[in-house]
């Protein structure tokens, strides 16, 4: 089955096509079709993964990074 990820950027609703083959996660497919440089934030975020206990901690991490970088509403839409 065909995924597909829709997302908001800076205001404008987006969808792109997901391949699991090229991307690990879907918020590295939409950073990288949005052009933005996600180095620091792998790098900060195996930090946070490190010395936290609970995935909940990386994933509050996670939600506000995108946000500070103009991502929202970031969703998998099955076809």
């Amino acid at each position: 089955m065909a995924k597909r990820i829709h997302y908001r950027f800076k205001g404008q609703d987006k969808t792109i096509a997901f391949a699991q083959d090229r991307f690990n996660t879907m918020f590295e497919a939409i950073a990288a079709e949005e052009g933005v440089d996600l180095t620091s934030y792998l790098r900060m975020e195996q930090q946070v993964e490190m010395v936290s206990k609970n995935n909940k901690a990386v994933r509050d991490f996670r939600d506000k990074e995108f946000a500070r970088m103009g991502f929202s509403n970031i969703r998998f839409v099955k076809d």
